[in-house]
């Protein structure tokens, strides 16, 4: 198909930014761009004639883009509440989709989803982005090559202090504060569920079964913050918060492995994933970067954290055997390019499955289930802890579907 016409839905912070990223992949042309507010359109313009003497189109929304602009993919980068109803659209226009992150809103949209992608069969692939990092990358192929055993436990976390950016939703124009003003859920569960459901083999032998959830006070922190001093809008002050500062989720897959994931973005802390895979002759912990197998021998039993870490920090180097090609030799020069490099990984593989007719790595079962935790974390908060059904989005086609990763080792 050669290059690949796209039009950029959502052009704030996350959509401006990757401009870069997808110009940087050689593969595509922005023909259009699209935001509710003018001023994101024009920068945006301004943004890609700069670098390549080509103004694109501009539109005041979504489905304005998708009707009239001469595109062949769409890249969602708009608030949430957008995400799969556009995704819709765009399939049922016959243009191919490629939707940033986020949690459903209900169980039915994510069926509408599944049902949208069955009868169009318009390509369509959820851009989690963290399913293409470096240390997931590295340690699932560890897994596959038999280094770890069989997983039984794994976990994930948004570790991400976010409170400017949510009390400064109405300076900032982010859909963060709505959503975090009247919702109690695990709101962003795909960073840590997709890379663990990619190595776990999630719709592809597997499924996850139930989902159950807790939290801690609904408003705790993001209601005292709206009196500090570093708050971006006083005028908050006196609102009540329903999210929590803490979610935290287990969900269960028929293969009998437990999964841990955890929302926590409103508490003072440090950035992290921490993703974990568990196994039998092994673990892989990526805020260390330690990856351990007993294949070497018995692990030395240390009580105290710090010489463990001291020992086995960053002492997966001596596996990058099992790195996918493009981390070792391209690391350095995609740092810049988003989320150090994985955003530029990821967009190289959705437009080469695109140009080639490929089925895509992160498929519309992965999308449809993976946001399908947020409405269900809703409904067991609200039934205090109740175990919820996850729904088989594949209809039983899970049970036959091959294994696939998002990248392999050559």
């Amino acid at each position: 198909m050669g290059i690949t016409r796209i039009g950029v839905i959502g052009v704030g912070s996350r959509g401006g930014s990757l401009l870069n990223t997808l110009l940087a992949t050689g593969d595509c042309e922005i023909t259009a761009v699209a935001d509710l507010y003018p001023d994101r359109v024009e920068k945006a313009q301004e943004k890609v004639e700069e670098k390549t003497g080509k103004r694109p189109a501009g539109y005041p929304n979504g489905k304005a883009l998708i009707d009239g602009a001469d595109v062949e993919a769409v890249l969602l980068s708009c608030d949430w509440e957008e995400h799969i109803p556009l995704a819709i659209y765009a399939m049922k226009k016959k243009k191919i989709v490629a939707s940033e992150v986020a949690g459903a809103y209900s169980i039915k949209d994510c069926w509408d989803l599944v049902d949208a992608y069955e009868e169009t069969k318009t390509p369509i692939m959820l851009m989690e982005n963290c399913c293409f990092d470096e240390f997931e990358l590295l340690a699932t192929n560890c897994y596959r090559h038999g280094l770890l055993g069989e997983i039984v436990y794994a976990h994930g976390c948004y570790g991400h202090d976010l409170r400017n950016e949510i009390e400064g939703g109405n300076v900032n124009r982010h859909y963060r504060l709505r959503n975090y003003l009247s919702r109690n859920v695990e709101n962003y569960p795909t960073h840590e569920l997709g890379p663990i459901a990619k190595a776990l083999d999630i719709n592809r032998g597997n499924r996850i079964l139930y989902v159950q959830s807790s939290s801690s006070r609904p408003g705790w922190n993001l209601d005292r913050y709206e009196s500090d001093p570093r708050c971006p809008d006083p005028t908050l002050k006196g609102k009540h918060f329903a999210q929590a500062d803490v979610v935290s989720s287990f969900l269960g897959t028929e293969k009998g492995q437990l999964i841990s994931i955890r929302l926590d973005t409103s508490l003072p802390r440090y950035y992290s994933r921490e993703f974990t895979l568990r196994g039998t002759e092994g673990l892989a912990f990526a805020d260390g970067k330690i990856i351990l197998s007993e294949k070497e021998g018995p692990l030395p039993e240390i009580y105290d954290t710090y010489s463990f870490y001291e020992k086995y920090h960053g002492c997966s180097d001596k596996y990058n055997d099992y790195l996918p090609t493009i981390w070792r030799q391209s690391a350095d020069e995609i740092a810049d390019l988003g989320h150090g490099g994985m955003d530029y990984i990821e967009f190289k593989e959705f437009f080469r499955c695109v140009q080639n007719g490929l089925e895509m790595p992160v498929d519309v079962y992965d999308m449809a289930t993976w946001m399908a935790v947020t409405p269900l974390s809703e409904a067991s908060l609200k039934q205090n802890g109740a175990r919820q059904e996850m729904p088989d989005f594949t209809r039983g086609k899970y049970k036959t579907r091959p294994s696939k990763d998002v990248i392999v080792l050559p």
